[in-house]
């Protein structure tokens, strides 16, 4: 088993053992450039890599590796907007997500999404998103007006959901061409209007693939819960010590079993200097805070994808900071420990089997 661990200085990779007891770090891989996101798919039978990686040299593009990380190759292509249409240019790619049929979706910055049906060879974007007729009026959040979230409901793959900040959700029911906004309930604290139709500042979104349409969502202030794949929100953070966060994690055998870390002030901090991981194992009904083996003086924060949650019983949790530690839990949140330290600033954490 592997961690993909993307930082602002390049990506890393820690093997497990299948207790996962021991742990062994390799890298920088993509020395010096900030590495985004780091994802594996196995879907096709042989397991791909593939990073995310801004470069000052090449810009942002895709590596790929076929040898578990031994080696890494540039894709011959990466995500770009058409030269005909003009006024946009991908300035970093924020997400990757294998949708497990052969497809890779990247959603970048300014926020598009694009898909790939050939492993990253050619690439195509949805232009009813990418020049939706609002785009104008989109505004950037404070990291950038980044597409960071992409879902595809694995029993409806016409079925699209990404998360966009700071716009909000938005949604396709028939493979991408049309798109519409799916921001009911959610507030957007900085505006005057609190409920708009977009302009929320949706951090991030994750699910249960055995449970799909219920969705978890970190906003910039409330954490919500959709039981009908984000038609509909409601809000299940109000016990929280503060509901504002960037990770939201679900467990992979336990749909109703959710994780968050909450954050406060304009640092970004844990809440009170004491790191804890608040988890809900009734779906959001109620919340308790997990501290054991976590510090209890932090100043660091955790980005929105610096959480991951594996596939084994009992599920592991990992959270990698901002000031490049990664933590992990093989006992569902009761417990943690360190698994590797002085790393650049997380900026990802993916588990592969």
């Amino acid at each position: 088993m592997m961690l993909l661990v993307g930082t602002m200085k390049g990506g890393f990779i820690l093997d497990g053992d299948s207790s996962r007891t021991r742990w062994k770090l390799r890298g920088p891989f993509f020395d010096g450039f900030e590495t985004y996101d780091m994802v594996g798919d196995n879907s096709e039978g042989e397991t791909q890599l593939y990073g995310a990686v801004n470069t000052w040299t090449w810009g942002p593009v895709i590596y790929k590796s076929s040898d578990s990380g031994k080696s890494w190759r540039r894709a011959e292509s990466s995500p770009r907007f058409p030269k005909k249409k003009g006024g946009l240019t991908v300035k970093r790619i924020w997400n990757i997500q294998p949708d497990g049929k052969g497809k890779l979706y990247a959603g970048v910055e300014p926020a598009a999404l694009f898909v790939s049906e050939d492993e990253s060879k050619t690439w195509k974007g949805f232009d009813g998103l990418n020049y939706h007729s609002t785009r104008s009026k989109w505004q950037p959040g404070n990291g950038g007006l980044c597409l960071h979230t992409i879902l595809i409901h694995p029993r409806n793959r016409k079925k699209i959901r990404v998360g966009i900040s700071a716009v909000g959700v938005l949604g396709s029911d028939d493979g991408g061409r049309n798109w519409r906004f799916m921001n009911k309930r959610i507030r957007a604290d900085f505006l005057p209007n609190k409920f708009p139709e977009y302009g929320q500042c949706v951090h991030k979104i994750d699910y249960n693939p055995s449970n799909p349409d219920v969705l978890y969502l970190q906003n910039h202030g409330g954490v919500y819960r959709s039981d009908d794949f984000g038609e509909r929100w409601s809000e299940i953070g109000k016990k929280l010590p503060s509901d504002f966060g960037f990770p939201v994690g679900v467990h992979r055998k336990k749909p109703d079993t959710v994780y968050i870390v909450p954050l406060a002030g304009i640092g970004r901090f844990p809440v009170k200097g004491k790191f804890q991981v608040w988890v809900s194992r009734d779906g959001g009904k109620s919340w308790e805070g997990s501290s054991k083996g976590l510090p209890q003086t932090a100043f660091f924060g955790v980005l929105r994808d610096g959480m991951a949650v594996d596939d084994e019983d009992p599920g592991g949790v990992y959270v990698g900071t901002t000031t490049g530690q990664v933590f992990f839990s093989r006992d569902e949140g009761e417990s943690w420990e360190k698994i590797a330290d002085n790393l650049p600033r997380v900026t990802s954490v993916s588990f592969i089997s």
